[in-house]
């Protein structure tokens, strides 16, 4: 591939992303509302806070607003979809051999 391409496939998924961002951040109301929700989950996380953060004991170990929110289908399968890209990523890169048309091979 040649380096013009990438680095303007690069640019538009950039831009594209921050178009994104930028409208989610407008359609929400901006940083205020998250600055609240953010300071209430760090109070909350204080006054219930204790524990060590790493004990095995437990299981998995996931944030308490996600446990306590109900969010745990979607935490995992946020995680069930990383997981599946990352193995997807790397039997591709396995079966073809890299990304680009014009790959010379590693000596």
């Amino acid at each position: 591939m040649q380096r013009w391409k990438q680095y303007g496939s690069m640019a538009a998924v950039f831009s594209a992303f921050l178009a994104v961002g930028y409208w989610g951040f407008t359609a929400t109301g901006g940083a205020v509302p998250w600055a609240k929700r953010a300071s209430q989950t760090l109070q909350r996380g204080v006054q219930d806070g204790g524990g060590s953060l790493v004990n095995l004991g437990r299981g998995i170990i996931v944030a308490g607003p996600i446990r306590k929110g109900g969010l745990m289908v979607e935490f995992g399968g946020i995680v069930l979809a990383f997981a599946l890209l990352g193995l997807g990523l790397y039997v591709y890169v396995d079966r073809y051999g890299g990304f680009g048309d014009d790959e010379r091979p590693t000596r």
